[in-house]
């Protein structure tokens, strides 16, 4: 299994790269075949408030599927971001749990088919929500804050609405396999989920 570690705004110290690899590793007893683990740590400084400490772990199975956690605290100590690593790895358990008994239904109706890459996990990201000053707000209103190149595999709708449930988003883009159009797949706030096509 291979596992990458990256920080922003923190520095990645032997000790806290040793910490995190002995938690992350121990998802392979889990969920065998897991082909990369990334993890991002960052600490963010704000104006008001306490800073806040956020872990994101992003698991990719050998089979193309996905499942990220992630997991922010106001840092009260230097052990907050231990803190959060474990509440994510902890959310990742309970993903991997649904992930498993998804497909064990699945398997016996359908072949399963994940498809989905990091570059769509990218895409699908929220971006976070920090403390900004009003013109901080207003520059963020007008300009595009993130732009990400996203690799398009067919996939039929069925198997969009398990990669969101997933990835735990509100909505993902993926390549209608029975269409060849771009689709967006969305959750919709009185339940259920939308599709968007073009015309």
């Amino acid at each position: 299994m291979d596992i990458s570690i990256h920080g922003d705004g923190i520095k990645i110290s032997d000790g806290l790269d040793q910490y995190t690899r002995a938690r992350v590793d121990k998802l392979d007893r889990y969920l065998p075949n897991i082909a990369h683990v990334g993890v991002e740590l960052a600490i963010i400084r704000t104006h008001r408030g306490a800073d806040i400490a956020i872990a994101q772990i992003t698991v990719q199975h050998a089979r193309g599927a996905i499942l990220r956690a992630e997991e922010k605290l106001d840092i009260e100590n230097r052990d907050t971001i231990r803190y959060a690593i474990n509440k994510a790895v902890d959310k990742l358990h309970r993903q991997i749990d649904r992930f498993k008994s998804k497909r064990k239904s699945k398997a016996q109706k359908v072949r399963d088919k994940y498809r989905a890459t990091l570059a769509e996990l990218d895409a699908a990201e929220d971006v976070p929500e920090y403390a900004m000053t009003t013109a901080d707000e207003a520059a963020a209103a007008t300009e595009i804050l993130r732009r990400k190149l996203v690799e398009l595999i067919p996939m039929n709708e069925a198997e969009a609405i398990e990669q969101l449930e997933l990835l735990d988003h509100n909505f993902y883009m993926f390549m209608n396999a029975d269409s060849t159009q771009v689709n967006v797949l969305y959750r919709r706030d009185n339940g259920g989920y939308g599709i968007l096509a073009p015309q």
